[in-house]
């Protein structure tokens, strides 16, 4: 890929001060145990949505991480292999700064993503595997924010992807091969980053280890932007979602019920 993807740049959305979103947000329902991220690359959920990630297992909920690529096209100085390697390594690392232990890669080509059928095959049987109550997920929309960056194929291609292997997983008679039993039991998926938010997660308490969870992205952030600052980004932007929750800083999502 000529271009290195830029998920920091593209992401800052103005929660607080957009026309029309002046109505605070409520919270999100956080009755469950079990939950399962589920996103196209490595460091699409550290920017927002791991600090949320670290609240939740400090509540003691079991959080996995499924990536669908290993980020191989995402470092425009680095072959593929190269890249899958060190990205791989990093997001392990990302995953352990908030809690989370396992963390899947279903090796899906990079920048290639297309709503296909083998691709809601994966991700069903995922779910068959991992049997959550909630899913997580990023931005599906195509943009981040009204007029703002168009939003990359593949966080298109998988979010889109996430909502109807939810239903796939549910139905016993597809995706018989998998040799795994359905799992009806999603009750909810998350999308952080989306410009239509519904529900808001305090993270006041949790924005550190978000941040941690971030620069373990050496070297992609360094291709990407020297200069850029995780602190600083994460901060204003949960500061940001904070004014619209009501606390000092929060992660907003979009809900989509199940």
């Amino acid at each position: 890929m000529a271009q290195i993807r830029s998920v920091a740049h593209d992401a800052t959305v103005d929660a607080g001060t957009k026309p029309g979103y002046d109505d605070r947000l409520p919270p999100l329902d956080e009755d469950w145990s079990t939950g399962l991220a589920v996103v196209a690359h490595p460091d699409d959920l550290e920017y927002g949505t791991a600090s949320a990630v670290a609240r939740w297992t400090g509540q003691g909920k079991d959080i996995r991480y499924l990536l669908v690529t290993r980020g191989e096209a995402g470092i425009d100085n680095l072959t593929p292999l190269e890249a899958a390697t060190v990205r791989t390594a990093e997001q392990v690392a990302s995953a352990a700064r908030v809690g989370v232990d396992v963390v899947e890669f279903l090796d899906h080509a990079d920048g290639l993503l297309t709503p296909s059928i083998a691709l809601r095959r994966d991700l069903a049987a995922a779910l068959r595997r991992h049997r959550p109550e909630v899913v997580i997920s990023s931005n599906y929309r195509d943009r981040w924010s009204p007029g703002g960056p168009f939003n990359h194929a593949d966080h298109r291609v998988v979010g889109l992807a996430v909502v109807d292997a939810v239903r796939d997983a549910a139905n016993r008679w597809l995706f018989t091969d998998t040799g795994l039993e359905p799992w009806g039991g999603v009750r909810m998926i998350c999308f952080g980053g989306s410009p239509e938010p519904t529900h808001a997660v305090d993270v006041s308490d949790h924005l550190a280890a978000g941040i941690a969870s971030l620069r373990e992205h050496r070297a992609y952030l360094a291709a990407l932007d020297p200069d850029f600052d995780p602190a600083q980004f994460l901060t204003a932007n949960a500061a940001a979602g904070g004014a619209r929750a009501g606390v000092d800083h929060a992660v907003l999502v979009e809900v989509v019920p199940v």
